[in-house]
């Protein structure tokens, strides 16, 4: 897995980028066939000084590319809601690709019986 940790408008530490790293356990622990993840932080200049905080994320899988973002206050707080928008995406992911909720064919019940059981 190759992780990418870029910054726009802001110099990526070593705390932040550990912080990064130790959240997208959570992530890679759900689901192991992930292939690149490539994280941006950026501090924008808005008017308002609500949600001056953003993180992006493209996480490529076998299969698939997630694209998530998130606004907050604190770099942290967007962060934290970034991963848990990713785990929810990458759970329902996983959740489609080993699909085994649905029945095998032999499992059926033979059409014959539902007509003798609706002539008696």
């Amino acid at each position: 897995m190759n992780l990418t940790i870029s910054g726009h408008h802001l110099e990526v530490t070593a705390a932040i980028r550990e912080y990064v790293q130790n959240k997208l356990e959570r992530v890679t622990r759900h689901f192991d066939q992930v292939i690149d993840i490539a994280v941006i932080l950026t501090v924008d200049n808005l008017k308002e000084k609500e949600k001056r905080q953003k993180a992006e994320i493209n996480l490529r899988m076998s299969g698939k590319t997630v694209y998530v973002e998130s606004l907050s206050q604190d770099l942290y707080a967007a962060i934290d809601t970034l991963i848990d928008k990713l785990d929810r995406q990458v759970m329902k992911y996983k959740a489609k690709v080993q699909g085994h909720d649905r029945d095998a064919i032999k499992h059926m019940p033979d059409p014959d019986s539902y007509e003798t059981a609706a002539a008696a």
